[in-house]
């Protein structure tokens, strides 16, 4: 029999756990059971949150304990690696499902099942994904309240036949439910063995009496196999000892009780905050420069008064600061804890420095060594975003900032989304007509290419001053040929450039690059001796147009030649 208890513990405002477990294979030649409790680092808890899950082998397949024990390794080691920006039903869905294929493809003509049921506890939240017979029960104030459903047959004698396994069917279904959290209550997972012996009544008793949680679980396993259990037993007992700060998702849940801020003017003073101006306003946003107790300067951005009750525009101001979040690096603005705010808005630190928009109408096109810095580290920012499942949808020059400390930073991540997370009203086209791609204006969701679309606009417009389709007017409907290339408006660009651009922009995303890694290396392969500002001769550009001259040249010399012998 194997026992084990850790404690899962973190600073203020995490989530803080108990966890005990115990597993006994009783009058079985082999323990089919298996048991995971996974406790991360911090910052991985705070985001990914805490994985504990009981997987119970069919012992009449090929191998139950290998089914329950290898579903519960990869479940334990691939749901951390997926993107932060994953729901934990969309992660936990996605990795079951490629179990769920393995152990059809691994059973050597025999089948491999296991039932499993994995919880996830974030924040103030918690998800459970199941599947097959194990139970969850929630435990609190001596009441037990069941949480799963049994996938068995109900025809009489059947009731131990699964319908319902991972490894049974080629579409596996699952089972999912989010709640929130309470403090002090405890979370009961049971495989077969145990609470199909002991029943409610009994599994009651013994938690009412052990109230210490490896006493609880060494007394369920051994209470059940007394009890006459012929199968593997197994317990796993979660306590939750106290909250952790929200989510995106319990922010959402939590929106109505936050209001706007009032109308805020020069000088005030709002939640430690010290109100300067007013930067800018639009009917989406309002955005104020304000000053901490340092003195140093951040952007205070909300929503303006008349979307007090737009829960739509509430949750999209909170995704922003969310996704911002998930983003942290130099490409991108710091956004400041504002824990102890009352109203709804978030805070991100202000740069000073020049939009690219600003920078263009400033000094015109840029010149082609500062053009090629800037193309480098903007893909690499956009490149960061969609591995982490993040889509801008809004990049243009005047959402890139080029900083007096020489960073670029993509800005203003209010239409941004991230599948699984982020909803979009029907009949909506996020974004600048000009940058938006072609797909985007049939309806396709929302994808990668659509973004590098936008960054070849950007960068097009930023060598050339023109679209390579035009300029597009908002409700017009556009119609995408043959882009012109940027060498007519830039004839000093070497023939990678202008061919770069055209696959970036190119009107069907099959044509275009796949990532931003991709043109990435396209850029650095670049021979940078090609970009110097010094155009080359224009016989090395263009020497038919050179020779055509010169033949043109050389025949009316010919011809004045000719006029003077005959009038001489």
């Amino acid at each position: 029999m194997g026992f084990g208890r850790s404690d899962c513990r973190a600073r203020l405002m995490s989530l803080q756990l108990s966890v005990a477990q115990a597993s006994a294979m009783g009058p079985r030649s082999e323990n089919q059971d298996a048991l995971r409790v996974v406790t991360p680092s911090a910052e991985l808890a705070a985001s990914k949150g805490y994985l504990c899950a009981l997987a119970d082998g069919v012992s009449q397949c090929a191998d139950g304990g290998l089914a329950a024990r290898s579903s519960l390794q990869a479940l334990a080691l691939d749901y951390y690696a997926t993107p932060q920006t994953w729901g934990v039903a969309q992660a936990l869905e996605r990795l079951l499902l490629a179990q769920n294929r393995w152990l059809q493809a691994n059973g050597g003509g025999q089948p491999l099942l296991t039932t499993l049921s994995a919880l996830v506890f974030r924040g103030r939240r918690f998800t459970l994904a199941h599947v097959g017979d194990c139970r969850v029960y929630r435990w609190l104030d001596g009441e037990l309240q069941r949480i799963s459903e049994d996938h068995v047959w109900e025809q009489p004698g059947m009731q131990h036949v699964l319908k319902r396994a991972l490894g049974l069917d080629q579409h596996l279904v699952l089972d999912f439910l989010d709640g929130e959290l309470r403090a002090g209550e405890c979370f009961l997972l049971l495989s077969d063995g145990v609470w199909a012996t002991l029943g409610e009544h009994s599994i009651c008793a013994i938690l009412r009496e052990q109230t210490n949680l490896d006493m609880a679980v060494n007394t369920l396993v051994s209470a059940a196999h007394l009890a006459g259990s012929q199968d593997n037993a197994s317990a796993l007992l979660v306590r939750i000892d106290a909250l952790g700060a929200a989510t995106l998702g319990d922010a959402l849940v939590q929106l109505q009780q936050w209001p706007l801020p009032p109308p805020l003017k020069p000088g005030q003073a709002f939640e430690g905050w010290k109100v300067e101006s007013l930067v800018a306003q639009s009917r989406q946003s309002l955005l104020y420069r304000v000053r901490d107790a340092q003195q140093q300067p951040w952007l205070l951005k909300t929503l303006p008064r008349g979307h007090d009750n737009d829960t739509d525009a509430g949750q999209a101001l909170l995704s922003e600061e969310w996704f911002l979040r998930r983003v942290a690096g130099r490409a991108f603005p710091d956004v400041h804890p504002a824990s102890g705010r009352q109203h709804l808005y978030y805070v991100m630190r202000e740069y000073p420095g020049l939009t690219l928009a600003e920078l263009f109408k400033q000094q015109g096109p840029l010149p082609l060594a500062q053009w090629q810095s800037i193309a480098e580290r903007l893909l690499r920012a956009v490149g960061l975003l969609h591995r982490r499942q993040i889509l801008h949808r809004d990049i243009k020059p005047e959402n890139l900032l080029l900083g007096d400390d020489g960073e670029l930073r993509v800005l203003d991540f209010g239409l941004a989304y991230c599948p699984g997370l982020s909803e979009d009203p029907m009949n909506t086209l996020p974004g600048t007509p000009s940058f938006i791609a072609p797909e985007a204006f049939n309806g396709e969701r929302p994808a990668p290419q659509q973004d590098l679309y936008s960054v070849g606009i950007t960068l097009y417009y930023l060598l050339t001053g023109h679209y390579p389709y035009g300029e597009i007017e908002a409700f017009q409907r556009p119609r995408f040929h043959q882009p012109v290339s940027a060498s007519r408006y830039r004839p000093d660009l070497p023939d990678w450039l202008p061919l770069s651009l055209e696959r970036a922009v190119a009107a069907q995303p099959a044509q275009r690059y796949e990532t931003a890694e991709e043109w990435l290396l396209v850029l650095e392969q670049a021979d940078r001796r090609e970009l110097s500002v010094r155009p080359r001769p224009l016989l090395e550009r263009e020497p038919l147009r050179v020779w055509r001259t010169l033949a043109l040249v050389s025949l009316l010399i010919n011809l004045v030649l000719l006029y003077g012998l005959l009038h001489h």
